[in-house]
């Protein structure tokens, strides 16, 4: 009787039409994604900022830059937090349910971005100290909505387009990324219109504004408007179906809560407390587990691993692009409030043109595709482009000369680079977060998508970090401020594409 109840409450969720209440659902979990990669990404916006106003040494005769461990802890601390996160709320998910738990992550989320543009302190140490720690809190909010949102809404989809489904809550990362350019340049311009400063090559002392200390601050705090927005609609969902019907074991309650939100047609029945026949009750850490999932769980947690060592560690000749086609002039050139404009508008072309149609194109073809030869697509084709980009890579970029870059094919530069983004996400950065959702039993649902999540978070500080002394030039004078030498990006484009092809064999 227990396993007919459930078959029918499950069989009404696969066969529902796709209904209002979908969408809705698609909104609201991907409200957390659209506020998850504005704070992620809004950071990079202003790292120079904080440089120029907290690390400023005239006798340089240079702008102020964060030194090597200041950067890598402020541009760091956050996905060191998502990490914590993503394990922690993965695994509480599966033990007090999805609706309880989406709002703690949301809290933590609005509560670490208002108090990032809050940091205080009277040295640079010390703000830099605040800030960090509580952009530590808010990537522990950030990490519980990885498993969470992907879990709901695989939950609430039905079988025909559950793909898509996940895939459009994924991709509110884009519209993330490009708000939080949107919000620099507004906020950038507003002040540079206010408070306009001469260039620091024309006046070094008075190229930063005493005001641009409030528009980082104004930056990072945004991040909580989105999230507070969709606070009372997470709150209003019910409990998914398949967790109450598969881990409560609650038919009745199942059926009511899903009558109430979706057009279907669901038999209640009485709650039923017999367990499922067979060896379904196998934990995570058994032999069972291995032997249904031991593959599944390798597999998941590998090629996101190995995809966010290559995605991120994409961005670190970002600086190369943006200068070579113009859009980021020389430091010197610019006020300090300038700067967090030009920086902003480049990574927001990029996000426009490559990222958000990449996110895009995989709702659009996932169900008819499949996941499986999008991430192989995807994996292929971030290896080709990266190749392409490296073994010409001085063609391409051109020569050193006065403060930018002479010669070289600059638009195919660009396209090359847009292209290594466009595939990632009409890729593995898309089919990673998609499949930890559908493989997994209801009961270790969550906390499998948390483990397979951490794991990319794992790849993306060692790509973030380890790539970015690793791609320092080979001659001390062309080094950013403070960090020794590495093997140059030329050399480091290589091994990132042999990563991709790492991942494109990671088939378990």
């Amino acid at each position: 009787m227990a396993r007919t109840g459930q078959l029918e409450v499950l069989n009404a969720l696969d066969k529902a039409k796709t209904q209002w209440y979908h969408f809705t659902a698609i909104i609201i979990s991907g409200m957390g994604f659209f506020t998850d990669a504005y704070d992620l990404f809004c950071i990079t916006t202003v790292t120079k900022l904080l440089g120029r106003l907290y690390y400023y040494d005239p006798t340089t005769g240079k702008p102020g830059s964060l030194p090597p461990n200041v950067s890598a802890a402020v541009n760091g601390v956050a996905l060191c937090g998502t990490l914590a996160g993503q394990l922690f709320f993965g695994w509480l998910g599966d033990k007090l349910g999805r609706k309880k738990v989406y709002g703690m992550t949301l809290i933590t989320m609005v509560g670490g971005a208002l108090a990032s543009g809050l940091s205080f302190g009277h040295t640079a140490k010390s703000v830099m100290t605040t800030l960090c720690f509580f952009r530590f809190w808010l990537g522990f909010g950030i990490g519980g909505d990885y498993p969470l949102s992907a879990t709901i809404m695989s939950e609430y989809a039905n079988k025909r387009t559950r793909g898509a489904f996940i895939a459009a809550v994924f991709a509110m990362q884009g519209f993330g990324i490009l708000s939080g350019g949107a919000v620099a340049i507004i906020v950038s311009t507003a002040f540079d219109r206010a408070f306009h400063r001469p260039t620091f090559e024309e006046n070094p002392g008075l190229s930063t504004a005493p005001q641009a200390d409030f528009v980082w601050r104004i930056i990072l705090m945004f991040g909580a408007i989105p999230a507070l927005v969709t606070y009372y609609w997470r709150l209003k969902m019910p409990e998914t179906a398949r967790y109450t019907a598969l881990v409560v074991k609650n038919t009745k309650l199942a059926a009511a809560d899903m009558a109430k939100v979706l057009q279907v047609d669901i038999e209640e029945q009485a709650p039923e407390t017999a367990k499922p026949a067979g060896n379904d009750q196998f934990g995570l850490f058994s032999r069972e587990f291995a032997r249904r999932h031991g593959l599944h769980l390798l597999g998941t947690t590998s090629t996101w691993f190995l995809l966010d060592i290559a995605f991120y560690s994409n961005n670190l000749f970002q600086k190369d692009i943006y200068t070579a086609v113009g859009w980021l002039p020389a430091a010197k050139k610019m006020n300090a409030i300038h700067e967090v404009y030009k920086v902003a508008r480049a990574q927001s072309l990029i996000a426009l043109c490559a990222t958000v149609p990449g996110y895009w194109f995989t709702v659009a073809f996932i169900d008819r595709i499949g996941r499986f030869a999008i991430q192989l697509m995807g994996f292929f084709f971030m290896t080709v482009f990266m190749f392409a980009l490296a073994i010409p890579y001085y063609h391409w970029r051109g020569e050193k000369c006065d403060s930018g870059y002479c010669g070289g094919q600059h638009t195919v530069f660009v396209i090359m680079y847009s292209l290594t983004f466009f595939f990632a996400n009409f890729g593995p950065n898309t089919t990673t977060f998609i499949v930890p959702a559908e493989v997994f039993p209801a009961r270790l649902r969550s906390t499998c998508h948390g483990i397979s999540a951490a794991a990319g978070k794992a790849g993306a500080i060692v790509g973030a970090f380890g790539f970015l002394y690793a791609a320092q030039s080979t001659h001390k004078n062309e080094t950013d401020t403070g960090y020794p030498t590495g093997i140059g990006i030329k050399k480091s484009l290589p091994l990132l594409a042999i990563i991709c092809v790492m991942g494109f064999s990671a088939r378990f």
